[in-house]
């Protein structure tokens, strides 16, 4: 099962399209609320959060999503118990909340909506909420017997043996026999070798790792092995002196011709490791005369 929440303001029109006839919604848990529709229960949630002016995003929104095969094994009462047990987790059990279902995909999940003020008008602490619906989310599905994140993860790796082996074997290669500068060369290099590497940026353009593309699956490198996350391939490659000065001083590089940011950690440890390769060879040339 997985969890993901967040705090939002715009509590009607979520609710509303959450609510809408042509998704079948069925109510499965519903706790200090009378109404039924999302106007109804926007208004409910709003009598409470009067109490509380400064807090802006008001409400608590959660989606909790079993395994398809769960899915399809839990009626009502198990959604009821899995939101039941959820809010508790959260210590969030005695705050308004509603929660309905969604069946009209494979994929059954369970929509939840809690009001963050309580009733002596005190705002939930909303921070890491999506870590933490993550973790709860997953202690709930331990103890209903459920499908947790980390199997359904660990079934898909096993699945992929093969492919993870055969990616790991080629990056070995292009490391050993290729030996790339700069990420670059090292995508050049594992695209001869017929495997795509995909740079993941974010929205604030900071280069967050990397994605393999092969025989038709596509992994995060971690997926792969933990030795090919960013920061592991970083350390194996021999980057340029001149060019990490500028990778230390300004935490960005270039990655396909397009700058990106770089976490400040990963900009030393690749200005470290090009002084010590730059140590190793004036100690060679030293030994050599």
């Amino acid at each position: 099962m997985i969890g993901m929440g967040k705090s939002i303001s715009h509590t009607g029109a979520s609710m509303g399209y959450g609510l809408s006839e042509e998704k079948n919604p069925v109510i499965v848990y519903s706790q200090h609320v009378a109404g039924e529709t999302p106007k109804e229960i926007t208004q409910e949630f709003k009598i409470i959060q009067q109490q509380n002016h400064l807090c802006r995003k008001n409400t608590l929104s959660f989606v909790l999503s079993p395994t398809i095969e769960d899915g399809k094994e839990l009626v009502n009462e198990g959604l009821h118990e899995i939101t039941e047990r959820f809010l508790k987790e959260m210590k969030l059990q005695e705050n308004q909340a509603i929660a309905f279902v969604h069946r009209n995909k494979a994929h059954v999940h369970i929509h939840l909506y809690v009001n963050r003020i309580n009733f002596q008008g005190k705002a939930y602490k909303d921070s890491f909420i999506g870590k933490r619906s993550q973790q709860v989310a997953e202690r709930v599905a331990k103890q209903m017997g459920l499908t947790t994140v980390r199997e359904v993860q660990q079934q898909k790796l096993d699945s992929v043996k093969e492919i993870r082996a055969e990616i790991k074997q080629l990056h070995e290669k292009v490391m050993t026999e290729m030996r790339p500068k700069d990420f670059d060369q090292y995508i050049k290099y594992m695209e001869q070798n017929d495997v795509e590497v995909i740079p993941s940026i974010n929205k604030q353009n900071r280069l967050q790792g990397f994605r393999f593309a092969y025989n038709g699956e596509n992994l995060k490198g971690s997926e792969v092995h933990r030795s090919m996350s960013m920061g592991r391939i970083a350390e194996r490659i021999g980057f340029d002196k001149s060019a990490t000065k500028k990778i230390a001083k300004d935490n960005t590089l270039k990655v396909l011709g397009k700058t990106v940011g770089i976490t400040p950690n990963l900009a030393a440890n690749i200005a470290k490791k090009a002084i010590k390769l730059a140590v190793k060879k004036s100690i060679g040339l030293g030994m050599q005369i």
